[in-house]
């Protein structure tokens, strides 16, 4: 793996991001790529979408949103999707993203990011639990919230 950098999602990187694999079953956790590009459009001020590049080719996409006027607190500064390209799935792209998130965070003055997610064998949990979210709570609808801090 080359030095993975992050950039912005950009008309030179949508059609990539939209073609990212995905292990079998994961696809029942994971709405459509575009349900996700679309929060740019609708709060292009909190957005936050970046795509993961390993040299020049796309590995990952991750969706956020930083808000601190969103009526619900979970919702204040949250990770919404994180894509890693099947490939390249178990090889820190993942925690890369996250990381790079963590710091975005920091920088927009928050000291913690949530994670919305349903459970699942073959669901996201294993992972966010790894890169050290923690859950702390559960929604109306039954979906796992959980949070990372931010150290200052």
């Amino acid at each position: 793996m080359s030095e993975l950098r992050m950039v912005e999602l950009s008309a030179a990187t949508i059609v990539a991001v939209n073609n990212l694999s995905l292990k079998p079953g994961q696809e029942q956790f994971l709405a459509p790529v575009s349900y996700g590009i679309a929060a740019t459009v609708i709060n292009p001020a909190t957005s936050w979408q970046r795509v993961v590049l390993d040299g020049d080719a796309v590995v990952g996409f991750v969706s956020a949103n930083f808000d601190a006027e969103a009526p619900e607190e979970h919702f204040r500064s949250v990770l919404w999707r994180i894509n890693v390209d099947a490939d390249d799935q178990g090889r820190g792209v993942g925690r890369f993203a996250v990381e790079q998130l963590v710091d975005e965070a920091r920088e927009r003055g928050f000291d913690h990011v949530n994670v919305i997610y349903e459970a699942g064998d073959d669901g996201p949990e294993a992972f966010f639990l790894r890169v050290g979210f923690t859950p702390v709570g559960e929604t109306e609808y039954g979906e796992v919230i959980a949070s990372i801090r931010v150290a200052a």
